[in-house]
């Protein structure tokens, strides 16, 4: 359904005729607060009033323009929390009044051989929240009920929107990775910090690489179970068996091959990344495996939210008021949050 703006900010809003949003026109890399109508929810979908998005790098890809084609004007954020408000006439999984999350797979055919084979994360047609669908940095949103989840009751709105991707796609990356020992992280922001604690209660050991110099992340690394903390051009002190590259920098990547044993894989768990620079064959040799993480599958999504609770998850958030959303994007892409951004709308000023 396409975005319609309403320009003159004097109208009274309501659910049934305006809300406000955070809207990127592709112009330049600014988000600007405005006046929309609130969509509505088709046969399949349901439509939720928002009550906390989280704010994703990949946010920050699609407004820097290092992601091509978004739907324009578009309405970003794919981490959403928020309350069923009404149903389209075929929704059976969701009633009213149910508070469900919202993930970056928005959408899939479910006839290709992807679909079919249990890699729905690989459909060519795929399509996803807040980039060809808009999204939760709004005070209302849309979402095909298949593509949603029942939250752990655990947690908080806030505390669960970073579940809905930094921790999805990180799930998937260390599951990827293996059952391994030791484990590194390059990149400590939202993902890693919520995967350090799910590697640890698996028992492995946790090593996290920062930006250099950046004593405060590696604190944070400590504080949150890693072994060992230190700048990501740094060696690790003994050889790792995986390395998870959640840092979107292609220079890392032969890093992390050095650092790893024989056998051992490196997993760049981006949707976008630097160009990868050139590298020996020496350091892939020896069976080591270097791959990608695409998107996410509804599998995972069941498997994490019922594993965070066990762990239990703590996931570490700064609050904005949804008009911030351009001082949330500046503090992330800036590498000073610890943890998740979150936006909150107007109606959940206050939300801790």
């Amino acid at each position: 359904m396409a975005l319609v703006l309403r320009r003159d900010a004097d109208k009274r809003r309501s659910r049934c005729n305006e809300m406000q949003a955070m809207v990127f026109s592709g112009v330049d890399s600014r988000l600007v607060l405005t006046d929309v109508v609130p969509p509505r929810a088709d046969n399949q979908q349901v439509l939720l009033r928002v009550h906390a998005c989280a704010v994703c790098r990949t946010d920050l890809h699609i407004v820097d323009s290092e992601l091509g084609s978004p739907k324009l004007p578009l309405i970003p954020g794919h981490e959403i929390v928020g309350v069923v408000v009404e149903k389209g006439a075929w929704v059976d999984r969701f009633a009213l009044g149910d508070r469900v999350g919202v993930p970056w797979l928005g959408w899939t055919c479910g006839v290709c051989e992807f679909c079919r084979t249990g890699r729905e994360n690989l459909c060519d047609v795929a399509r996803f929240t807040g980039y060809q669908i808009d999204g939760g940095f709004a005070e209302y949103a849309v979402a095909d009920q298949r593509y949603c989840f029942a939250l752990p009751v655990a947690y908080s709105d806030v505390e669960a929107a970073p579940l809905l991707c930094a921790g999805l796609i990180g799930y998937r990356a260390l599951r990827l990775a293996g059952d391994v020992r030791r484990l590194g992280l390059y990149g400590f922001g939202a993902a890693a910090h919520i995967i350090a604690q799910v590697a640890r209660y698996q028992g492995r050991e946790v090593y996290a690489f920062t930006r250099p110099g950046d004593a405060g992340a590696q604190q944070f690394a400590r504080n949150l179970g890693a072994g060992w903390a230190g700048g990501s051009d740094t060696a690790p002190p003994e050889p790792l068996d995986a390395a998870l590259i959640f840092a979107p920098i292609g220079a890392l990547v032969p890093l992390a091959l050095r650092a790893i044993v024989k056998g051992g894989t490196v997993v760049c768990a981006g949707i976008h990344m630097s160009d990868v620079p050139g590298f020996r064959y020496a350091d892939l040799w020896g069976e080591r495996t270097l791959r990608s993480v695409a998107n996410l599958t509804r599998e995972d999504g069941d498997e994490f939210l019922a594993l965070a609770p066990r762990v239990p998850v703590k996931t570490q958030t700064v609050s904005y008021p949804l008009a911030s959303g351009n001082e949330a994007l500046d503090a992330l892409r800036a590498g000073r949050i610890e943890g998740a951004a979150v936006l909150l709308p107007p109606h959940q000023a206050g939300t801790k």
